[in-house]
């Protein structure tokens, strides 16, 4: 029997990852499986050709010929799944989202995203949902597909292409009127609306993501976009391809007609009323609340936590996610990263329980729930067997401390054995 005691430190500094054999026994303290509320403690994952094959009491496994490692005072869970990110963009704070857009070229904007995407997998992140490629054409989908040869490490990655704007509403904006710039997005109205969705799922889009409101009201305030009729056109030409559409919607009205049109996930949301949210509720929408996005903004533009009162931003953020949580909608984590670091989106989870939930909450919203939102619950999301072996180890117990997410100890990405720097 091969011991690999305390996964190997010295290789830690020699390689990204390493192949694991074609038999691998994980021998933790104890095990999240993504649905239940408590530990299983005493149970070895086997391991082979990258799922899950058995999971039973560690001393049935005695004689084995698989390669064993052992995870002492360490909690093995799935691997976590944001369902907000952009791995095309890096924080505000660093560059502002109009240069990435206008000045950053797409060769440099795909470079930075196989740096973000090395960091969001060492950071215990084997799924990400990409939310547009923000004014990067299709680079997403070509960055998928590299990610998918082996060209370069990181989560899976799903994603949806340019996303779809109104016309008129999105930026970047503020230029004469001569002046022609790139957008963020792909914008089309009325009929339009069944070739652009169309032309997008052609481009390699997975799902649709629609912006049902946008900062173009009078006085630069957030207000809806596209009528429901509108929405409910993208939604339906999606399906019919067996795609889904998700909503940026922040408002209550963008929210409603978004809900009724048929979106699975709203985004943002950080006006939802609760009456918004059961609406939601009713009609089996999700919800991303995209916390510490909210929270990053904020600090960029010079509140302190936790000696400033609350900006509007954040306040509103608490009123919705309290309201979310007494209305019974569906919340699933995802974080709008790229605002901020990418390898810190863990910080959502630790907002989520800040704002409310408990941390089996959380946690099950990075797993389990992600999964079914992204109708990929028979094979990730869980610690079970036959299930995909996307597994992390973090040292304690996540259940009493959500912190211990930001330091995972070990990745296991099917094959691969991947271990943080």
């Amino acid at each position: 029997m091969t011991c690999v005691k305390e996964l190997m430190i010295a290789v830690l500094f020699t390689a990204f990852s390493i192949k694991a054999n074609a038999d691998t026994l994980l021998i933790p303290d104890a095990i999240f499986d993504g649905v239940s509320d408590r530990l299983v403690r005493g149970k070895a994952i086997l391991v082979s050709e990258g799922r899950i094959v058995r999971i039973a009491n560690a001393d049935q496994f005695a004689g084995t010929s698989a390669e064993v490692i052992e995870l002492p005072g360490q909690t093995v869970l799935p691997g976590l799944i944001d369902l907000h990110s952009h791995v095309l963009l890096h924080p505000y704070d660093e560059t502002p989202w109009n240069d990435q857009v206008l000045k950053e070229s797409w060769a440099e904007r795909a470079l930075r995203a196989g740096n973000h995407l090395k960091a969001t997998l060492k950071a215990g992140y084997t799924t990400l949902r990409d939310l547009g490629s923000e004014g990067a054409g299709y680079v997403d989908v070509g960055v998928q597909q590299a990610l998918e040869k082996g060209v370069i490490p990181g989560p899976r990655l799903i994603v949806a292409g340019k996303a779809i704007v109104a016309t008129g509403s999105y930026g970047p904006s503020g230029f004469a009127e001569h002046v022609i710039v790139p957008l963020g997005a792909e914008p089309a109205d009325g009929a339009d609306l069944v070739r652009v969705t169309r032309d997008q799922i052609g481009k390699g889009a997975d799902f649709i993501k629609v912006y049902a409101d946008y900062r173009w009201g009078p006085n630069g305030e957030a207000m809806a976009t596209f009528s429901e009729q509108e929405i409910r056109t993208i939604v339906e030409t999606a399906r019919s391809s067996g795609r889904y559409t998700v909503a940026h919607a922040s408002t209550p009205e963008a929210m409603r007609r978004a809900t009724l049109a048929g979106v699975e996930t709203i985004e943002h949301g950080s006006s939802g009323t609760q009456e918004i949210f059961e609406l939601m509720r009713d009609n089996r929408v999700a919800w991303c609340p995209t916390l510490a996005a909210g929270e990053a903004i904020a600090e960029y533009q010079g509140w302190k936590k936790g000696e400033d009162p609350d900006p509007v931003r954040v306040a509103d953020q608490k009123a919705s996610f309290q309201a979310a949580l007494v209305a019974g909608v569906t919340i699933c984590a995802g974080s709008d990263v790229g605002v901020f670091d990418h390898g810190d989106n863990a910080w959502e989870l630790e907002l989520m329980v800040d704002y409310g939930l408990s941390p089996v909450q959380a946690l099950q919203s990075a797993t389990s729930v992600n999964a079914k939102l992204l109708h990929m619950e028979d094979r990730i999301g869980r610690v079970e067997e036959g299930f995909l072996a996307e597994l992390i180890a973090v040292e304690g117990n996540p259940l009493t401390d959500i912190t211990v997410l930001r330091r995972p100890k070990f990745v296991l990405q099917g094959e691969n054995i991947i271990y943080p720097e």
